[in-house]
C-alpha cells in the first residue's frame, strides 16, 4: 500500500513547484495537489506510472478520419435525430432519419483514400514535437478503421474499394508508424454505436444520440450491444502492439440505464495491456484516469490530471478550405495549458484522399521550430508558481528549475526591451537564460518585480517567434 501511496503522489500531486513556499489556486504549501473530490485516483501502480509518464509527454495528435471526410461534414453527428447548428444535413434525404442514414452509410462503397501515408503523418507529428497519438478507430457512426470481425462496416470490408490497398488495416498501420517515431499511442473508441441494431434497433424510431430501447424491457438487444462492445476493445486490445490509452468517446453509455460494465471492461483491457490509461470521457469515477475538456483552455489550475483536446482548424474532420489556427494561438494554447497542470492534444482531420491539408503540415513545421528551441520550458515539467502573471506562464522542473513563458501579443513582433520577473523567482535563480540565446543579467527590483534588460542583439535577432522563455536555474 505504501508502494501505490507513493506512486499517487508521484502521479498525482505532480509535483508542483512552488516557488518560495507560495500558495496557490489548488495548491497547498508542500506543493501537493489537493485533489478534486470528484476525481477518482487510480491505485494500479502500473496505471499510475503510466499516468505520470503520459503527463511528461504535453502534446499530442488526434485525428478523426472517416468516410464523412468525403462529404467535408461534421463526423458521424448528421446521423443523429438531434438538431444543432453544427450538425445540419443537406440532400434530398435531409428530413428523412432512416433514408438519411442509408445515403450516408453507402460512403463506404467508395472510400478509398489511396493517398494515406502514415510514417508522413508521424513525421511531421515528430517534427512539431508532438510525442503521443490518439487515432479514432470507430466513431459514432461505427464506421471501423480496424479489421474486426465483429461487422462488414470496416474499411476492410467488402463494401469497401481501399480493402485491397496493404494498408487497409488502417489503425494497424498508424499505431505502427508512430510507434516508430517514438510516440506513445491511444486508440479512440467511441461507445456509442449508430449503425448496430443492438444499439439503434430498427424496430424503434430515432430520437436522439442515445440507444433507441429501453434496456430493461429488452435485455436481450442490451446484451448483445454489450457483447457486441467488449470483443471490439479485446480485438484494439489484442491484435494492435502496445497501446497505452483507451480514448472512450459516447459519454451517454453509462449506468444505470446504458451500462456495460465499465469496470470490467477495463479490467480486461488491463489484462491484455497492464497499465492502460482509461479515458472514460466526462463519466466521473475510477475509469476516467485524466479529464478531457473538449476545445477549451480551462481558466485555472486544476487539481487533476487533465488534456485540452482541441481542434487546429475549425472542425474535428476534414473540411474543405476550414479556418486554421494561427501558429501564435497554438503555442499560446499549449503555454497555457502546461502552465495549468494539462496537456494538449491537438486534433487534424485527414481529407479522404489521406492527406493532411498543406496549411496543417505548415502548423506543424512551425510549431516544431519554436518546440526545437523552447521544449525543455514544455516536457517533463508540471506548474511553477506563480503560475501565470499577465502574458507570463510558468513551467518548473523536478530539479527546482523554473521557466517563465513570455507570451507574444496579436501585435507583437518581437521581444520587448525588459521582462519583468517576479523577485523571489530570481533571487533564487543562479543564473537567467533566455532559451535559445544565452545569459541574461538582472537589472533593479520594485514592487517585487526584477527587470530583466534584453540585449539589442536578441531583441535584432530572437531566437523564435510567438514566445520567449527564461531559465531561471536554481543556486547550487
Amino acid at each position: 500500500m505504501h508502494r501505490i501511496q507513493a506512486l499517487a503522489m508521484a502521479a498525482l500531486t505532480m509535483w508542483s513547484l512552488v516557488a518560495g513556499g507560495a500558495a496557490a489556486d489548488g495548491v497547498g504549501q508542500s506543493g501537493a495537489y489537493q485533489m478534486s473530490k470528484d476525481y477518482t485516483p487510480p491505485t494500479d501502480p502500473l496505471v499510475l506510472a503510466k499516468l505520470a509518464q503520459w503527463q511528461d509527454l504535453k502534446f499530442g495528435l488526434l485525428m478523426h478520419w472517416g468516410t464523412y471526410s468525403q462529404w467535408g461534414i461534421v463526423e458521424s453527428w448528421t446521423l443523429c435525430p438531434e438538431k444543432h447548428p453544427w450538425n445540419r444535413r443537406t440532400g434530398p434525404f435531409a428530413d428523412d432519419d432512416r433514408a438519411y442514414k442509408k445515403s450516408y452509410e453507402n460512403l463506404i462503397t467508395t472510400f478509398n483514400p489511396v493517398k494515406f501515408d502514415p510514417a508522413k503523418w508521424a513525421a511531421a507529428a515528430k517534427e512539431a514535437g508532438m510525442r503521443y497519438v490518439v487515432f479514432t478507430t470507430k466513431h459514432h457512426d461505427r464506421f471501423c478503421l480496424f479489421d474486426t470481425a465483429q461487422t462488414d462496416y470496416k474499411i476492410t470490408g467488402p463494401g469497401c474499394p481501399f480493402r485491397t490497398n496493404p494498408r487497409a488495416n488502417v489503425t494497424r498501420e498508424v499505431f505502427s508508424a508512430f510507434r516508430q517515431q517514438g510516440f506513445a499511442t491511444g486508440a479512440y473508441f467511441s461507445k456509442a454505436d449508430w449503425h448496430t441494431p443492438f444499439y439503434w434497433s430498427p424496430d424503434f424510431p430515432l430520437r436522439d444520440r442515445n440507444n433507441n430501447y429501453d434496456t430493461a424491457q429488452h435485455p436481450e438487444l442490451w446484451s448483445k450491444f454489450k457483447d457486441f462492445t467488449w470483443k471490439q476493445i479485446e480485438e484494439l486490445m489484442t491484435g494492435y502492439g502496445p497501446v497505452d490509452i483507451l480514448w472512450l468517446d459516447g459519454g451517454q453509455v453509462r449506468p444505470p440505464k446504458q451500462d456495460i460494465d465499465m469496470n470490467g471492461m477495463a479490467a480486461m483491457a488491463r489484462k491484455h495491456q497492464p497499465g492502460l490509461l482509461v479515458v472514460d470521457r466526462s463519466v466521473k469515477g475510477p475509469n476516467e484516469n485524466y479529464r478531457t475538456p473538449e476545445n477549451e483552455v480551462p481558466g485555472k489550475l486544476l487539481p487533476y490530471p487533465w488534456e485540452t483536446c482541441m481542434t487546429m482548424a475549425g472542425k474535428w474532420s476534414y473540411k474543405p478550405n476550414d479556418d486554421y489556427k494561427s501558429t501564435r494561438v497554438l503555442i499560446g494554447h499549449l503555454c497555457r495549458i502546461v502552465a495549468r497542470g494539462g496537456n494538449l492534444l491537438l486534433n487534424i482531420g485527414p481529407g479522404p484522399d489521406g492527406e493532411f491539408d498543406p496549411l496543417a503540415y505548415q502548423r506543424l513545421k512551425e510549431i516544431g521550430a519554436w518546440m526545437r528551441v523552447n521544449g525543455e520550458a514544455i516536457y517533463e515539467t508540471r506548474p511553477a508558481a506563480p503560475h501565470e502573471r499577465g502574458d507570463l506562464a510558468f513551467t518548473g522542473k523536478r530539479d527546482g528549475t523554473v521557466y517563465a513563458i513570455l507570451l507574444a501579443h496579436d501585435d507583437q513582433s518581437g521581444l520587448p526591451e525588459t521582462v519583468s520577473l517576479p523577485a523571489e523567482l530570481v533571487a533564487q535563480a543562479g543564473q537567467i537564460t533566455l532559451l535559445g540565446y544565452g545569459a541574461l543579467k538582472p537589472g533593479g527590483t520594485q514592487d517585487g518585480q526584477t527587470l530583466i534588460p534584453i540585449p539589442a542583439e536578441a531583441r535584432a535577432g530572437p531566437p523564435c517567434a510567438h514566445a520567449w522563455a527564461f531559465k531561471l536555474t536554481p543556486r547550487r
